[in-house]
């Protein structure tokens, strides 16, 4: 239940506490409003998706300068998107339009906005040859193998994964701000799970190669890292994602000395 409600699944939390005859303590009315945000955000829409926020909360974006510019960017590379795949010529001139009134005032704030805007920018120069074949695997569901060839260390920015991690951070910060946890407890759980089995072995205490979770009954060993089994792939950002800098938090979960 905690799951469903912090991810935004309001359909599915009703189901389970109908089923499980159980009184959620949540309104499900606000999960739906960072459903439409979440949802806004994975089909491309920023401007939507930053107008839902403006409305739940209009101070957020103004508070939070990091995620009103990972949205921006967002919006840029999906403004270049758009005018590589239109035969309409003004759409390029709109993409730099918006990158110069929008994004550019960030850059003097702080390095690292101005090598991602930078970065953004140089969408602009891939060929749109490389466009099509991005927007074909990605409707496809093929490999990203090619669409890595062509945008080298761009790919990232084209890349579905960004839309989902952007709306991820979204949800957290929405969340943050309404004095609610960040994340479920179970995607903390999975991390210190995985830590602290990354840690005995590391001082080589004595553990089954495979340690199974009985998620998946159908799962195979050769399947899994380090006895891992895929468990962290909950986080969006990958299995070790958070997890370095959370090591005395997580300690507590574990026995094992240092």
């Amino acid at each position: 239940m905690d799951y469903l409600i912090t991810e935004g699944y309001p359909s599915a939390a009703e189901k389970f506490a109908s089923e499980a005859n159980i009184r959620p303590r949540a309104d499900f009315s606000c999960i739906q409003e960072r459903v439409q945000i979440r949802d806004s955000i994975h089909r491309g829409d920023l401007q939507a998706a930053i107008e839902f926020i403006n409305e739940l909360n209009p101070e957020l974006l103004d508070t939070d300068k990091k995620l009103h510019f990972s949205l921006l960017r967002l919006q840029l590379v999906e403004l270049i998107r758009q005018s590589f795949a239109s035969s309409d010529a003004t759409l390029v001139g709109r993409a730099i339009e918006f990158a110069q009134n929008n994004l550019a005032p960030y850059a003097p704030l702080e390095q690292q906005f101005k090598n991602d805007l930078e970065r953004a920018m140089a969408l602009l120069i891939v060929p749109k040859d490389s466009w099509t074949k991005a927007a074909s695997s990605s409707s496809s569901g093929q490999s990203t193998s090619q669409v890595q060839a062509d945008f080298g260390a761009l790919a990232e920015l084209v890349d579905p994964s960004l839309r989902r991690k952007v709306a991820k951070d979204v949800n957290e910060a929405i969340l943050q701000s309404q004095d609610q946890r960040r994340e479920a407890n179970i995607r903390y759980l999975v991390r210190a799970r995985a830590w602290a089995e990354g840690l005995a072995r590391e001082k080589k205490v004595d553990l089954p190669e495979f340690l199974s979770l009985g998620l998946d009954a159908d799962a195979h060993p050769k399947d899994s890292h380090n006895g891992h089994h895929g468990d962290t792939e909950m986080t969006e950002n990958g299995a070790e994602d958070g997890a370095g800098g959370g090591d005395a938090d997580l300690a507590r979960y574990t026995n094992i000395t240092s």
